[in-house]
């Protein structure tokens, strides 16, 4: 008789200030790419860069983002939960090679790229923000940033406590 093997809990991440660094990068464009792509008054919204050829692929990593994504990776089926701006055509590999250069082999074709996340099926997601289905997820959404979890540091000891 062969031991049961232990279904592991489905744990999705988001990319986009989560694990990379979206607001810093913000922070420190030159005033001419911050025109040109990011200022949008007229919209009344908050700066992005989402429209910036190439961007997703400088992002730096969030502080203890990528240690906690290798450890919870042992404990978790883990996925990279992303949203992709529809407009620029680079983002979509940018993600990839982000998430190549800086998760490598644990996160080998882990990488979903979707405009409606509540469309996975699992046990938590880790997010910023409640948009593009988010909000609607089946499992539990941790709000990452929020006073909760406002690091990895928390959430990753809150997920430890339910692997």
């Amino acid at each position: 008789m062969t031991a049961e093997k232990k279904e592991r809990k489905i744990l999705y991440i988001d990319m986009d200030g989560v694990l990379a660094d979206y607001q810093r990068v913000i922070d420190e464009l030159d005033e001419e790419t911050y025109q040109k792509y990011c200022a949008k008054p007229e919209e009344n919204k908050p700066a992005t860069f989402d429209e910036i050829p190439d961007a997703f692929k400088i992002l730096p990593p969030i502080k203890d983002a990528v240690e906690s994504f290798l450890e919870l990776s042992k404990h978790f089926d883990i996925y990279i939960l992303s949203t992709a701006p529809w407009e620029n055509n680079s983002a979509w590999a940018d993600k990839l090679y982000w998430v190549k250069k800086h998760l490598g082999e644990c996160a080998h074709k882990r990488l979903i790229l979707t405009h409606y996340k509540n469309l996975n099926k699992g046990d938590f997601l880790v997010d910023d923000r409640d948009k593009n289905g988010a909000g609607e997820f089946e499992g539990e959404l941790i709000r990452f940033g929020s006073s909760e979890f406002p690091n990895w540091v928390a959430v990753k000891a809150y997920l430890m406590e339910r692997k």
